[in-house]
């Protein structure tokens, strides 16, 4: 029972196939108009047929409804010559002739069983009126008409033409006026049978229709080749794909058969780079994590080594070592710390704690806590509030941002240099602007600054102990909140950093 299903399913499967959807259509655009030109031509040919035939027998009928009235018949049935004429009228076309007279009575029959009978219907009724009538019965296979039998009637009027006094005399004239009108005598009924046209219909038809079978057939292998030929290029996408999903392949694939496949394997090959990209970017990571984290163990470690070495050594030189081996572990725990924010930042259910804050106290707050650090190298920093902000943000996101911006700003400043902070709004965001007069950062590490542990001076970041992380929790911090980030620096003259953030955050 199990397999039945799953074969019904594979069924299933099948008629949803692209493949499979333009063989139907084929089919359907290759057999549809065949069968539609099939009964076009058959209804036309019979009509066409009908039509022929009736132009026939009206010809005939109307040469014998004058014979009619010359042997006078409808007073006196004994001519022999329309009879013969009546009888090879029905014998050539396998039908019936019935002549009628004016008091509607049947005066012929060429069957021989109405003759002396009077008869009444709308089709000969008209007729008496002048006007002849045609109708084809396709079910029973017959063709009835009728004809009016009409005679030419000539009048003659004598006219006197009167003198202008009005007297007849001398000059008076007279003038003959010639009239001419058609009288209805009688009428005409003929049946005759469509059998001919009906079994001609019906052997044109076997053969449309074997015709017909034969070019179905030829339609569904033509279909059948087209739909294959068509998905092929398509095919190849999959199995090109396959290769790159099973690790056979790391290369751009090309699929050049049609626009539509270069569309899609243009757009594999950036999702292709991209996903290289990343795994690339994660080793990067996992081997900087790795070395950043290592790092301070193995001071530490080469530290206690040198004190266990040393079997009476001085306490000044174990104050000394064991100095370097709390600012390592403070160096471990903030690299730890660094490392979760941005975890926790890099989570797309992470919820920010949206309140309204005062921009410019918070600023002022982070400041006041930075300059400490700043003053221990003659660096002055500055805050310019253009107007009282308020914001709907995180608070403790927006503070990362502040810290690892001025923190950054005087860590590669030079000495004697200054940090200017500025805060400006409009209706809609409020900018913060960090400008320094340090060391700057060259052109082409621009684009690389984001970069989890990325440093333009490996060197002396570490000696100022720099994580390489302060920037790419910034980064996140700023998309978090919907808002941007953008940069401005000249080596050995500056750096200034840009944040424009919404004052409402939007969902």
């Amino acid at each position: 029972m199990y397999y039945r299903w799953q074969l019904l399913l594979n069924k299933l499967k099948s008629l949803r196939s692209l493949k499979m959807r333009i063989f139907v259509l084929l089919v359907i655009v290759g057999t549809i108009p065949g069968i539609i030109m099939r009964y076009g031509v058959l209804e036309n040919y019979e009509a066409r047929a009908v039509d022929v035939r009736t132009s026939e027998v009206q010809t005939q009928m109307k040469i014998i409804a004058n014979h009619l009235i010359t042997y006078n018949y409808l007073q006196d049935t004994s001519s022999a010559v329309i009879n013969a004429e009546l009888e090879e009228l029905s014998s050539l076309y396998d039908g019936r002739v019935l002549i009628i007279n004016d008091h509607l009575k049947v005066v012929k029959d060429t069957y021989g069983i109405s003759e002396g009978k009077t008869i009444i219907s709308e089709e000969v009724v008209k007729c008496f009126s002048g006007t002849g009538a045609t109708h084809y019965d396709a079910v029973n296979g017959y063709i009835e008409m009728t004809l009016p039998i009409t005679e030419t009637v000539d009048t003659t009027l004598n006219r006197d033409i009167t003198d202008t006094d009005g007297v007849i005399g001398n000059n008076s004239q007279k003038t003959d006026t010639s009239d001419t009108t058609e009288e209805v005598r009688g009428a005409m009924l003929i049946s005759i049978s469509a059998d001919s046209i009906q079994t001609t219909l019906a052997m044109m038809s076997s053969k449309a229709f074997i015709l017909q079978v034969i070019m179905v057939l030829f339609v569904f292998f033509l279909a059948w080749i087209f739909s294959a030929v068509l998905v092929k290029p398509l095919n190849k996408v999959t199995k090109a794909i396959n290769e790159v999903k099973g690790g056979f392949s790391d290369k751009a694939i090309e699929v050049p058969d049609y626009a539509e496949t270069v569309h899609i394997i243009d757009a594999f090959n950036q999702l292709l780079g991209r996903m290289k990209t990343l795994d690339d970017s994660r080793q990067e990571f996992v081997s900087n994590v790795s070395h950043e984290l290592k790092t301070p163990i193995t001071s530490m470690k080469v530290l206690a080594d040198s004190l266990l070495t040393q079997e009476d050594a001085p306490v000044e030189l174990y104050r000394e070592f064991m100095e370097d081996i709390a600012a390592e572990i403070d160096r471990e725990n903030k690299i730890i710390t660094d490392l979760l924010s941005l975890v926790k930042m890099d989570k797309t259910v992470s919820d920010l704690n949206i309140t309204d804050v005062n921009m410019n106290e918070l600023t002022e707050v982070v400041l006041k806590r930075l300059r400490p650090i700043a003053r221990k190298r003659d660096i002055e920093v500055t805050f310019e509030s253009i107007r009282p902000v308020k914001a709907s943000i995180d608070e403790v996101k927006i503070t990362l941002i502040i810290s690892n911006l001025v923190e950054n700003a005087i860590k590669y400043n030079k000495e004697h240099g200054s940090v200017q902070v500025t805060l400006d709004a409009d209706h809609q965001f409020f900018t913060l602007t960090v400008t320094d007069t340090g060391i700057g950062i060259p052109e082409e590490s621009l684009e690389h600054i984001y970069e989890r542990f990325y440093r333009v001076d490996k060197s002396h970041s570490r000696e100022i102990g720099g994580t390489g992380l302060g920037l790419a929790i910034t980064r996140s911090a700023v998309l978090m909140h919907r808002g941007s980030i953008q940069v401005n620096s000249i080596a050995e003259e500056g750096t200034t950093f840009i944040v424009k953030i919404p004052l409402n955050y939007i969902l």
